[in-house]
């Protein structure tokens, strides 16, 4: 059996996050992650995260405040280790009723079969303005 590459392994990451199997979506990753979510302060859903258990509570919360509407990947760029996938996301904050409608960057680690790295770029000022208003 051929060992899964980085890129399969992030891929496997999308349909558990999009069927709420936080548990299944944190196992793919390592005992130590680095994480950065830059946001605005006061957004609820994006705690301090350096672990697999970490990155569960991160995507419990995400499910706890926002509704995935949109999910598109435009683009996977694999290097060695590094994967980064492009797309646009549109979700729904529950507390508001408003969308964030943004596109985004993720850049993801994979050593020895686990993510060891989740670093996701948007618009922080669409989730602002999402979750705080004009």
């Amino acid at each position: 059996m051929t060992a899964e590459s980085p890129t399969q392994t992030v891929q496997r990451l999308f349909p558990l996050l999009a069927d709420g199997k936080s548990a299944e979506a944190a196992a793919l990753f390592a005992d130590s992650v680095s994480f950065s979510v830059p946001h605005p302060p006061g957004i609820p859903w994006v705690p301090e995260v350096d672990s697999a258990e970490g990155m569960q509570t991160f995507f419990e919360l995400l499910q706890t405040h926002v509704q995935a509407k949109e999910f598109d990947l435009h683009q996977v760029i694999a290097d060695g280790d590094d994967v980064v996938v492009t797309g646009r996301m549109v979700s729904e904050v529950k507390k508001t009723g408003r969308d964030i409608d943004t596109a985004f960057a993720l850049h993801t680690t994979v050593r020895d079969g686990r993510i060891t790295r989740y670093h996701l770029y948007e618009d922080t000022y669409a989730v602002a303005k999402a979750y705080f208003g004009d």
